[in-house]
């Protein structure tokens, strides 16, 4: 019987964007869910959805890059929504990270994921998913794609192009190696 697909969930585009970093190419789903302290089945579940949507291949081990591309910078705004909260302690996220952060001057506007481990004060996002401060600190890669997709999610008309021409520099490299 076939599964229904019930929608994406934010957890499944972090999953996503762990399998084209570096760190998380080849990686079993334990091992994915282990780094992004998420449970296997949940990441099992969220492939199975990224199978169902096109963005992963049958065999749910390729990422569909194209399509991955597409539903971030078009669709993912629309899905999961940012609602700016009030200012916190946390983990800089959108242009106030790397590498939004070199090519946009944000003055005194500064956007974090809450982390009562964070190093700085902002404007509170919730991230995609609960666990992402955590799992951005052992991979830079993971981190850089999650702050343009919270640039892609929260960004004005310019920083939202930069953010495209931030995400796609960095998928361009997944189908290389």
């Amino acid at each position: 019987m076939a599964k229904n697909h019930n929608g994406m969930r934010p957890q499944d585009i972090v999953i996503l964007l762990k399998k084209v970093t570096d760190k998380g190419r080849g990686l079993l789903n334990g091992q994915i869910a282990k780094e992004l302290c998420i449970s296997a089945s949940e990441v099992s579940e969220a492939l199975e959805r990224c199978r169902i949507a096109r963005l992963v291949d049958t065999t749910k081990q390729r990422v569909n890059i194209l399509a991955l591309e597409e539903f971030l910078v078009h669709g993912l705004k629309y899905v999961f929504p940012v609602q700016p909260q009030s200012v916190v302690r946390g983990v800089a996220t959108a242009i106030s990270a790397s590498p939004m952060k070199e090519k946009i001057v944000s003055g005194n506007e500064q956007y974090v994921w809450p982390d009562a481990k964070g190093n700085m004060r902002g404007t509170a996002i919730t991230p995609l998913y609960k666990t992402v401060p955590a799992a951005v600190a052992a991979d830079d890669m993971l981190y850089k794609l999650l702050a343009i997709v919270d640039t892609l999610r929260i960004g004005r008309a310019r920083e939202v192009e930069i953010a495209k021409v931030e995400l796609k520099s960095l998928l361009a490299g997944y189908d290389v190696k």
